[in-house]
């Protein structure tokens, strides 16, 4: 396979992306479009997946959200909902101009907090041919109080004091992506350090810290209010032990979903992107994806 950089526009700004072209004869192939989780950027593991599905025939677009990575955007490390949801709609519009990309057979595939994205964006555009959601985030309550009272609190009071005086000073008030258990830090359990920390070695992109604001809005976030209006098969991969993004409510989700696959793994958040339960993982959504994108 060939991996391509390229880039497309959104809010103004170009993102950042690669294009993975699978080996063989030119004809109209699959395309998954790929992002990534709270504060990461596509040099985090990505790279593994997109080849795996290249491998199997089907094309990837792997992109970094504003502000982060390699795309534009000023400041840095701002993470807004709703932009990186534009960035996945100016991603999939892109991806359907692409020469040699069957425009009917595009997929979704994010992880994490971009598993909570796809959920969402996916009901914007009947045409989104497959989704992959991998351990995503589905409640942003759930999420919180996952961490626990004494890190919420820490995280809340930081969150809003950027809020009221980040304007005032007009500069941000950061906080850790990452830390342990009871910390301040908007993921805090005792497998997060190690896990994310793992995914972070892999970028010489990634910074630890962004604007605390963001932990208020992701707090009132729920991308699956309107999964039941998603046309598309879904595979959901479900981390059992998952102390970021809760199991119970994805569960839920997928319930409520027209054509769900659930596939479960008794790991945590991070244990799915390596080792053994990545190849158990990415075969299990190449499957799904060779499956549900035959012409």
């Amino acid at each position: 396979m060939e991996r391509v950089e390229v880039g497309f526009p959104s809010g103004g700004e170009q993102c950042a992306a690669w294009l993975y072209l699978p080996d063989g004869p030119p004809k109209p192939r699959p395309l998954v479009v790929m992002g990534h989780g709270l504060g990461a950027d596509r040099e985090m593991g990505l790279d593994r997946y997109a080849r795996r599905f290249a491998s199997a025939g089907i094309a990837g677009l792997a992109f970094d959200y504003r502000h982060f990575g390699a795309s534009g955007g000023e400041p840095r490390q701002v993470i807004n909902i709703a932009r990186q949801r534009e960035d996945w709609h100016a991603a999939i519009a892109f991806a359907r101009t692409i020469r040699g990309i069957d425009a009917t057979r595009i997929a979704l595939w994010g992880s994490s907090f971009g598993g909570g994205h796809v959920l969402a964006v996916a009901p914007e555009d009947h045409y989104i041919a497959a989704v992959v959601a991998q351990c995503p985030f589905t409640s942003g309550r759930a999420s919180a109080f996952a961490k626990g009272p004494l890190s919420l609190f820490k995280t809340g009071t930081v969150a809003v004091t950027d809020q009221v005086l980040g304007p005032i000073i007009r500069r941000p008030i950061n906080v850790r992506l990452a830390g342990k258990k009871h910390s301040a830090a908007l993921m805090s359990a005792a497998d997060v350090p190690a896990g994310y920390g793992r995914l972070a070695e892999e970028s010489a992109q990634y910074r630890p810290k962004v604007p605390a604001r963001v932990g208020l809005s992701t707090l009132f976030d729920n991308p699956v209010r309107h999964v039941k209006d998603i046309k598309a098969p879904v595979l959901y991969a479900i981390c059992d032990n998952d102390s970021v993004a809760p199991a119970g409510p994805t569960l839920k989700a997928a319930e409520r979903t027209k054509h769900a696959t659930v596939k479960r793994y008794p790991i945590g958040h991070f244990d799915i992107y390596f080792d053994d339960w990545f190849e158990k993982a990415v075969y299990d959504q190449t499957e799904f994806l060779m499956a549900t994108l035959r012409p």
